[in-house]
């Protein structure tokens, strides 16, 4: 057997059952060994689309991904999908042909462009050590949530694989799952927690999984429930939850936040979009970050109490130690405003809808086409969302079922990634309804994985936010008397696009526009649907508060 087939073997043998990629001369055979191996091979028709959707896969299944890449110029195209992963310590293998002499045209350094964005570079060194390579790049995204580069070399593919080679199995990295803290971290927190009046939990990425065991202690202590965007959901059905921490809170989320004593960030960063800048941490304000690293702590809260440990068994340690239940935060009267004012569907608003010279609909304010669209889709749905000054809209007004129904690749602050994000989700997430919510210039960006839905068969609704202008840009410097002629465009028919690419389109002006979706979810959804939504242009809250914070 061939190194390249040995290396795809083994990559599946140890765990890896998804692999996204386009598929060139140099992961050929490497790829085919994948797919007779039993891994579902997923073609997309970038290679930037390729990572973002195995990025999402992993985020949305908890189970390690992989990406397979052309050497050199494949990589190089997915390299902002990989820099958004390694940003997101996502579990994902990117496994790249490589070519290590200077001359040839495909040649870059492979490694340094693995380290330059985060990513940890492993080579299969040699034919005798291929599979134990292969499946030691596995164990490490597995156990340290890291992206790995695994670079396959051309001339070491071609070598005869060593005939033991699959009875090699590598050590595994640290496994920090289900490690419980020392005494004395335990005892920090515990004490925080006993002489907090007012305390709010803040669970991100490194709660997801541990719901049950944080909402059980904060009913114990007296504490609300809060996330970060990428861990929205995780405490859907509690009521004494508020949603998002950060630029999405409510208004009285960030009020109620801001007035904790004791802010408790649970696999939290509690970096400036969670703390909006740090506003929402009070003065005087105790801050507590439960981490499986210790590095992790205080990097974005200096002065922050450690506690290291995994989220799960840390609560769970902390709840046995804790009787009855407290008060705390969780008064008559905030659980009244909770009720009536918790989510963005109960903060009034103006809608700024407007009309043409006939008095017919010309563009529809993004607050009521949301909505709207959430009264309308399934509960049972999986949200993917790009970046852009109408994201805000979706994260707050479209409802998802729980952690996993929400899929928020921003680390790296990059458009044009929503569009793969939700190919990745949905297919980690089959019985679910997905949701792209795309802005105009990211769903065209990212335009060609629209025939990646279509051959796949999504029963995708794909909503594409269309002020034909990269808002935030246009928000940030017209108030400065700027020139926009670089950031604006003339109309373009959005779904006249999809309906060339195959999916069912509408266009939408107005509320009565709706219909059309109504109608897809109706019939037989045989093909995915854009609704190109051409929506009022102001600048959504949530940026206004991160210019301020700039």
């Amino acid at each position: 057997m061939l190194v390249a087939e040995a290396v795809g073997r083994a990559l599946v043998e140890a765990g890896v059952d998804h692999v996204f990629g386009v598929v060139g001369s140099g992961n050929f055979h490497l790829t085919n060994a994948m797919v007779a191996a039993g891994a579902r091979f997923v073609a997309t028709r970038h290679e930037g689309g390729a990572a973002t959707a195995a990025d999402a896969y992993a985020r949305t299944s908890d189970r390690v991904a992989a990406v397979t890449l052309h050497q050199g110029c494949g990589l190089t195209n997915a390299m902002t999908g990989v820099a958004e992963a390694a940003k997101s310590r996502t579990p994902l293998v990117v496994v790249a042909a490589e070519v290590t002499q200077p001359r040839s045209n495909f040649y870059v350094d492979q490694t340094a462009l693995a380290e330059a964005v985060g990513a940890v570079p492993v080579r299969i060194g040699s034919a005798a050590s291929a599979v134990a390579d292969a499946r030691a790049a596995v164990a490490l995204a597995r156990d340290q949530r890291r992206t790995v580069l695994l670079n396959v070399p051309l001339d070491v593919q071609g070598e005869e694989s060593a005939a033991d080679a699959g009875d090699r199995t590598p050590t595994d990295g640290p496994d920090r799952h289900g490690r419980a803290p020392s005494e004395d971290d335990l005892g920090t927190l515990l004490d925080a927690l006993a002489s907090a009046q007012r305390p709010v939990f803040v669970a991100g990425r490194g709660a997801r999984g541990a719901g049950p065991e944080l909402a059980l202690l904060a009913e114990r202590c007296g504490a609300l429930l809060a996330t970060s965007a990428v861990a929205r959901g995780l405490f859907v059905a509690d009521p004494w939850s508020l949603d998002v921490s950060g630029g999405f809170s409510t208004p009285l989320a960030a009020e109620l936040i801001a007035g904790a004593d004791l802010v408790v960030g649970w696999g939290c960063a509690l970096n400036m979009w969670t703390m909006r800048h740090g506003r929402l941490i009070g003065p005087g304000t105790t801050v507590v970050q439960v981490d499986d690293e210790a590095a992790s702590i205080g990097v974005h809260r200096p002065g922050a109490l450690g506690v290291v440990g995994d989220v799960g068994a840390t609560a769970r340690a902390a709840a046995e130690r804790l009787f009855g239940s407290r008060e705390g935060y969780r008064t008559a009267e905030v659980g009244a405003r909770i009720v009536a004012e918790g989510r963005w569907r109960d903060v009034p608003y103006d809608d700024d809808s407007t009309t043409d010279a006939a008095g017919q609909p010309a563009r529809i304010d993004p607050r009521t086409l949301t909505l709207a669209l959430d009264d309308l889709l399934p509960r049972e749905r999986v949200v993917g969302v790009d970046s852009g000054n109408f994201m805000g809209y979706p994260s707050a007004y479209l409802a998802v079922p729980d952690e996993r129904g929400f899929c928020f690749t921003q680390a790296f602050q990059s458009i044009g990634l929503g569009l793969a994000t939700t190919i990745g989700a949905a297919l980690a997430q089959p019985d679910r309804l997905p949701v792209a919510a795309l802005g105009d210039g990211g769903a065209l960006m990212g335009a060609a994985e629209l025939d990646t839905v279509v051959r796949l068969g999504l029963p995708m609704v794909v909503v594409v936010y269309d002020d034909e202008a990269y808002g935030a840009e246009v928000h940030h410097f017209g108030p400065g008397g700027h020139r926009l002629d670089t950031v604006e465009f003339p109309p373009t028919d959005v779904a006249a696009i999809g309906r060339g690419y195959g999916l069912d389109a509408v266009t939408v002006r107005g509320t009565d526009d709706l219909a059309g979706v109504a109608r897809w979810l109706e019939g037989s959804r045989d093909r995915p649907l854009l609704v190109d939504a051409k929506i009022t242009s102001a600048p959504s809250w949530w940026l206004e508060e991160a210019f301020r914070g700039h």
